[in-house]
Order: C-alpha cells, then sequence, then structure tokens
C-alpha cells in the first residue's frame, strides 16, 4: 500500500476517509477518541499544502439526512484539537459541497456532512454504489484511507472511491494494521485474550480463530454466562443465548484438545433489574454470588472479585494481550469494577496490550485510565474482530490496488 509521503498533495484536493463516528448526547461529543486519533494524519497533509476534504459516517441514518447524525458537531471539535478552523459542508455532494471545497486554500480543511446521509453510500448495489463514488470522486483529485473502523464495509467512500482516485493508506490505518499483523503473524507468547461484550454470536468467528493462535482466552460480559450455562450451571435472567451452547460446547471441547486456555467466572456481581446507566442510580439489591449459584431471578452483570483476581493472575505473564469487549456494565459504577481491574491488569503486566475498539476503547477513557499507558488502543472494534477472524477487510483490500 502507497502511503501518504508517495503522493504529490501540495496544492491538491485530498480526500480523506476518516472514521468520526462518535458517540453524541444531546448533540454533545461523549468520546472524542477517533476525532483525536486521526488528527495527525490530516495535520501532516495540512502541513504539506494540501485541500483537505474529511468525510465520514456517523450512526445508522437511513439513507438520508437526519439531524440526530449530523457531523456538525464533530466539524467543531475537529477544529479544536487541529487547533485551525474546519469549514463544514452542509451536504455530501450537493451545493453547498461543491462550494466549500472550491473555497478551499491549501492548508485549509473542510468537513463534509454525514455520508450516510446519501442511500449510495451503503447500497447492496454496485453501479448505485459507483454513482456515489463518481460524486465524490469529483470533489477531490487524490484519496487517503484512514477510517479503520469503516474498513470492514463494502461502502462506496470505502470500497469504491479509492479505484476512482490515485490513493493511500493514513498513519492511523498503517498503525492499525501493523497492531494486527503483531496479533497473527509475530505473536510473543503467552498470548492472553479478553473476551467481554454481550453476545458469543458477536464473536463466534474469532473464538474459532484464536482457538488455533491464543493461549487463554478469559470470557466475561455478557456472553459469559452462555459459557455458564453450557457447563450446566442456573444463569438466572442474565444474558443467555441458548442457541449458542452448542457452539460454546463445541469450543470448549477444542480449547482442551488444542491446550487453549478457556477461563470462565468463577463469581459474578447480581441484580434483579439492569441499572440505570443514565443516572447512575443506586442498586439496592446489589450482591455478589458464585457463577454457580445464580438466582433464577436475578441476573449477572459483573465480574466479582474472586474472577477479577484470576482474570489478573492469567494475564500477569502474559507477553501479548488482545482485549475487545467490556466485562461488565461498566457505565454504573456498581458493576464497573470488574472492567476496570481488567484494565489495570494488562497495565500491571509487561505484555504488549491491545484494546480492540468500541465500548473496550470507550470504557478506558471514561473509567479514568491513560490510554497512552496501553499499547495501543484500536479505533474499529468491528473491523479488528473481522481481521483476526481471517477475513479479507474491503476497505484494505480497495487501498492495496
Amino acid at each position: 500500500m502507497k502511503k501518504i509521503e508517495d503522493l504529490q498533495v501540495n496544492g491538491q484536493r485530498v480526500f480523506v476517509r476518516a472514521d468520526l463516528n462518535v458517540p453524541l448526547s444531546n448533540g454533545a461529543i461523549t468520546d472524542d477518541g477517533r476525532i483525536r486519533a486521526v488528527a495527525p494524519t490530516i495535520a501532516k497533509l495540512v502541513a504539506a499544502g494540501a485541500k483537505v476534504i474529511v468525510a465520514s459516517h456517523l450512526g445508522r441514518p437511513k439513507g438520508e439526512p437526519d439531524p440526530q447524525y449530523s457531523l456538525a458537531p464533530v466539524a467543531v471539535r475537529l477544529g479544536e484539537v487541529l487547533g485551525r478552523p474546519v469549514s463544514f459542508a452542509t451536504d455530501t455532494v450537493g451545493e453547498s459541497a461543491k462550494a466549500t471545497v472550491a473555497a478551499l486554500g491549501d492548508g485549509e480543511v473542510t468537513l463534509l456532512e454525514n455520508l450516510r446521509f446519501n442511500a449510495g453510500e451503503t447500497a447492496k448495489d454496485d453501479a448505485e454504489r459507483g454513482a456515489f463514488a463518481d460524486e465524490l470522486a469529483a470533489l477531490a483529485d487524490l484519496y487517503v484511507g484512514d477510517g479503520f473502523g469503516a474498513v470492514h464495509r463494502k461502502h462506496a467512500s470505502v470500497y469504491d472511491l479509492p479505484a476512482r482516485l490515485p490513493h493511500a493508506v493514513g498513519d492511523l490505518i498503517a498503525t492499525e494494521v501493523g497492531v494486527l499483523k503483531r496479533l497473527t503473524d509475530e505473536v510473543e507468547r503467552p498470548y492472553v485474550v479478553v473476551l467481554g461484550g454481550s453476545k458469543v454470536s458477536d464473536k463466534v468467528g474469532v473464538i474459532d480463530n484464536l482457538l488455533g493462535k491464543a493461549d487463554r482466552i478469559l470470557i466475561g460480559g455478557g456472553m459469559a454466562y452462555t459459557f455458564l450455562a453450557a457447563q450446566g450451571h442456573e444463569v438466572g435472567i442474565s444474558l443467555l443465548q441458548k442457541d449458542q451452547i452448542p457452539t460454546v460446547l463445541e469450543y470448549l471441547k477444542r480449547g482442551a484438545e488444542t491446550g487453549v486456555e478457556f477461563v470462565i467466572p468463577v463469581d459474578v456481581a447480581i441484580s434483579a433489574s439492569f441499572p440505570d446507566t443514565k443516572t447512575h442510580a443506586p442498586v439496592e439489591d446489589f450482591e455478589i454470588v458464585d457463577a454457580d449459584k445464580i438466582p433464577a431471578d436475578k441476573e449477572g452483570l459483573d465480574i466479582g472479585p474472586k474472577t477479577q483476581q484470576l482474570f489478573a493472575e492469567k494475564l500477569a505473564d502474559a507477553k501479548t494481550v488482545f482485549w475487545n469487549g467490556p466485562v461488565g456494565v461498566f457505565e454504573h459504577p456498581a458493576f464497573a469494577e470488574g472492567t476496570k481491574a481488567v484494565a489495570q491488569a494488562l497495565l500491571d503486566s509487561d505484555a504488549f496490550t491491545v484494546v480492540g475498539g468500541g465500548d473496550s476503547a470507550a470504557a478506558v477513557r471514561i473509567l479514568g485510565f491513560d490510554e497512552n499507558e496501553f499499547g495501543h488502543i484500536s479505533t474499529g472494534g468491528g473491523a479488528s474482530l473481522e481481521y483476526l477472524e481471517g477475513k479479507s477487510l474491503p476497505g484494505l483490500t480497495a487501498l492495496e490496488g
């Protein structure tokens, strides 16, 4: 893949496909990690005299403008991070976009409105997607792909547009791919994987692939209760995917045969109802129970202190760690201790630690950890998982061409 240094960007209109899909609450950005992650690439282009056109998606609008998914707040924050004005086009390929791009001077930056406000961005039909890519291509001279969180999507701005312009990979994607190679091709052992999140089905592919690569797989979050149920334990009203129990049993069997150790919670924090993660109202019936003693009318919402200690012990001698998915409902203080413990165990180890995007990355920041102390915090949870599954990612394939 070509890098930015391989392009002549001075005075050229450079289309940067970023991933600025940040969480918003009442129009305010609650985690700007993805904005800060792509800022160095944009700053490099600015310093080289490029006219920078930044584009991204945000959320899942239905192919038409939807004010709740506007990138307008992102333009403001991007300008603050870059320390320079960022103009904003109120559409993607319409009159505002054309006029805003035409007004760009060398070293100036603009952000287009949400790409998914145009149905062509996510269209399954190649011709419809291609037509939108043609309109985007008309705005620019060069293309830089740096939206790692979107490279697993066959979308117009990710897959079709690079074929229409001279293109290169941005520094963020180059870093992400280098890190993922350290998790697949150049692994230092012991290699420990921590998987959380709500559903086993979301992690089936990655567990399947890791069974031939990891030394230990630590299971937390909502998916842990399907593992506990597979072991014959009562899980009460905890999140449970009964249809995945046969798959889990097969994984446990394969793990035993191949020497991959599965580490399942031995105690959990429970309650009779899901906590209020907005008001953080106290949980009156909070208690810790052994993982095989969950009452029928309670649900598990975090790993308990014995499991926190167990996980820390299993991470202590690791040389490589990949963590994807919080191990509890970290958004509520009563059920954040497990995720805090995992993060701290990563920091306490001498391992190369990778936090695999999404909720895990948000948890690290929200819980007050210094993200610079981790080896790498990915900007793309889904893309990271699909890479680790061994899948071909359309956005990377396009940049290789």
